[in-house]
């Protein structure tokens, strides 16, 4: 099913993020907790996609199976910058015949060595060039791309980087998922910005539950988040704790999600780091929310 019929729905949902292994060692493992998310029979699942493309056959088989054996609609990340265009070609084909309807088309990492502004040597600069790729290929893909509430960190404002969302959606991106963000506030501020400017496709919100102290400097690096002050006196109460720290962190991402739907946000993203765990608490906080 297409994400884009998903989201015509008016029934609030829930979908969660997997990521792939970075060798064959680490499948097993991987597959098994892909599996006990997908039993919670969520709206969707994405699947990223490895730097440099290094992972892509995992993130296929993955989103095939979770499709094809559990039913639940899957969404496969396809990166670009790091690729040239036999490659992407190729990539856009594996697609095709693994039956996936859905794509995240994501411009990637800038590779090692490569500065900002020197793309000269690269065929795709910007997902945007890789949205205008998956229309050109003649393939039905309901196609996604990402947005950043805070600002993308490579845009020098706000406007700026509203004009390249709204070139996304004009090449034929039919809904963005946001980078994490901590604050809903700030969300709340970028739809209305984003409408504002003329984009009107679905915006579904990515909550990170943290869960350990130790995700706070992955999230900040990510992407530059802002950590309402009630955050950090989380972290400091309760960061030396695990299992403290594990139960604050889920409390916190499910009152996100639940402040969201309140305010006629009906479709939340989660990233939930592979962790089977952190899935099924957020799922039964909500369960009499979503009518699970």
């Amino acid at each position: 099913m297409k994400i884009s019929q998903l989201l015509k729905e008016e029934k609030l949902s829930l979908s969660f993020e997997v990521f792939p292994p970075k060798s064959d060692a680490g499948f097993s493992a991987v597959e098994a907790a892909v599996r006990e998310i997908a039993a919670l029979h969520p709206s969707f699942m994405s699947v990223t996609y490895g730097a440099g493309g290094g992972t892509s056959q995992y993130t296929l088989d993955i989103a095939k199976e979770i499709k094809e054996q559990f039913d639940v609609p899957s969404l496969a990340h396809l990166t670009c910058i790091s690729s040239d265009k036999s490659t992407v070609h190729a990539r856009i084909e594996d697609l095709k015949r693994a039956g996936i309807e859905n794509v995240l088309a994501l411009r990637g990492d800038i590779p090692s060595g490569q500065t900002q502004k020197d793309y000269s040597n690269l065929d795709y600069r910007h997902a945007v060039d890789l949205i205008r790729e998956l229309k050109a290929s003649g393939a039905d893909f309901c196609i996604g791309g990402a947005c950043y509430p805070e600002v993308h960190p490579e845009s020098s404002n706000q406007k700026e980087d509203l004009l390249h969302l709204k070139e996304k959606v004009d090449a034929g991106c039919e809904f963005l998922t946001t980078q994490m963000f901590f604050d809903n506030n700030l969300l709340y501020n970028f739809l209305y910005k984003l409408r504002e400017s003329g984009v009107t496709v679905p915006v579904i919100p990515g909550i990170m539950p943290i869960t350990n102290a130790r995700q706070i400097e992955r999230a900040l690096h990510l992407s530059g988040s802002f950590m309402p002050r009630r955050f950090w006196a989380l972290v400091d109460r309760f960061g030396t704790d695990p299992a403290a720290m594990q139960q604050a962190g889920i409390a916190y991402a499910t009152d996100q999600i639940i402040d969201l739907y309140a305010n006629n946000v009906t479709n939340v993203h989660v990233y939930s780091m592979n962790n089977p765990q952190v899935a099924k608490k957020i799922m039964e906080n909500l369960s009499c929310i979503l009518g699970k």
